[in-house]
């Protein structure tokens, strides 16, 4: 037995006595999930924190995650290497970002718990560092065929199409390429338009404006808190917006941890966006939120969170707290809240307008939260009622194994079904109405 095996084993025992500590002391608070949340005072969990993650399992032969009511789900395509984001370009062929943070050696005794337990819940290891094209030829909602579309690319995620040019934005910034109508590989070399610092919440979704003139981008932190300083941190845990004419960038809204999916709400024309709270404070303590993004607006990270609620563990700014905005809707803690998708009613049968966000689950709260697709109602250009599942079953039912962990997700070519990328899986779902 090798020695991570015996560490990792080590530390399940260490983390499962701290689990049930903080269960008999805390009890099991109520989930925070909507526009007016209850979230628990915060518990700082010191130095061991509260550290649980299923192994990853994958999917037998046959078996699928549990449509809701009124849906049906099956895969696109499988046998993929860790599927993070998708685009489906106008021809109706979907491209699919596989990429994942890459393996490291650990910086501390507790980076050694938490590497350890990433490689086995599959969120660390070799990158693949491409997109793939699939191809629905026959439209029987399966991809026949699969190629190589771009290679060589440094953890792409976010993909966007704008006239003759497709833009990836890989962790150390967004790269443009040429791109000609129905192609299935590019081989040009691509231009840079704006560099980031990578790694850390290594991400970056992109989402062209309505006009096709600008392009954001989602920026994460580096740390937790900016336990390193700000001067790491400067330049992260925004969005930007990249004006594609002058090829000039700005940040458009800060305070953000870790902003990963982005999409416009149509009646009001606001840029709504999901966003990864911080760790370290309880099981409900932040959540995660989904907010509408305000030009020059500030949330808070890293000062204080839902508002302007203090974190303690944080050298603090008085001004920047004043200043800090409350998001929109709470998605309940440690989620994982990534995929983002503007769903018009109709899509799928019972379901409004809204939003379908996929969560890819949580690691730090002693009870697992996330590790759905789940469905926000829209009214008025608001959040309007409780969430909806569109598909679960990713965990087995002991929390020890996860099936899946759900990422990305889109509309279809069809605009009647989502498709929904599963990085643990490596599959993409479809998901229509039975």
């Amino acid at each position: 037995m090798s020695f991570s095996t015996i560490f990792a084993r080590g530390v399940a025992v260490i983390g499962g006595a701290a689990l049930q500590l903080r269960r008999l002391t805390e009890g099991s608070p109520e989930p925070a999930w909507g526009s007016a949340p209850a979230i628990p005072a915060a518990r700082p969990q010191g130095n061991i924190p509260t550290l649980k993650m299923p192994t990853a399992r994958g999917w037998s032969p046959g078996q699928t995650p549990t449509a809701a009511p009124g849906l049906k789900v099956n895969a696109f395509a499988a046998g993929l290497d860790h599927p993070r984001w998708i685009e489906v370009l106008p021809n109706g062929d979907v491209l699919v970002a596989e990429a994942m943070s890459p393996d490291r050696p650990p910086r501390s005794v507790f980076d050694y718990a938490m590497v350890t337990t990433m490689r086995r819940a599959d969120a660390m290891g070799v990158s693949a560092n491409r997109i793939t094209l699939l191809r629905d030829s026959d439209g029987d909602g399966v991809a026949e065929t699969r190629e190589v579309f771009l290679e060589g690319q440094n953890q792409p995620f976010g993909m966007a199409l704008v006239g003759d040019t497709f833009y990836v934005g890989n962790t150390d910034g967004v790269v443009a390429f040429p791109y000609t109508a129905g192609a299935s590989r590019i081989t040009a070399p691509g231009r840079k338009l704006v560099e980031f610092k990578p790694a850390g919440h290594w991400t970056r979704s992109l989402l062209p404006s309505p006009d096709r003139r600008k392009l954001y981008a989602g920026v994460g932190s580096l740390t937790n808190i900016a336990e390193n300083g700000m001067a790491v941190e400067e330049g992260r845990a925004a969005i930007y917006e990249l004006d594609l004419a002058s090829g000039s960038s700005r940040i458009f809204a800060s305070g953000l941890r870790n902003a990963v999916g982005l999409a416009w709400e149509p009646q009001t024309g606001a840029l709504w966006t999901v966003v990864n709270e911080r760790d370290g404070l309880g099981d409900e303590t932040p959540p995660d939120y989904l907010t509408s993004v305000q030009e020059g607006g500030f949330y808070g990270w890293p000062y204080c969170y839902w508002g302007q609620t203090v974190d303690d563990r944080v050298p603090q700014d008085p001004a920047a707290v004043a200043k800090a905005l409350t998001p929109d809707y709470a998605l309940g803690g440690h989620t994982a809240s990534l995929g983002l998708c503007w769903v018009p009613a109709g899509t799928l049968p019972g379901f409004p307008d809204g939003m379908a966000i996929g969560q890819h689950g949580s690691w730090n709260r002693s009870t697992l939260s996330g590790y759905k697709l789940v469905f926000i109602p829209f009214a008025n250009g608001k959040p309007a009622g409780p969430p909806r599942d569109i598909l679960s079953g990713f965990l087995a039912a002991d929390e020890k194994e996860s099936y899946g962990r759900p990422v990305g997700v889109t509309l279809g070519a069809d605009r009647r079904s989502l498709l929904m990328a599963d990085d643990v899986g490596n599959v993409i779902w479809r998901v229509t109405g039975a």
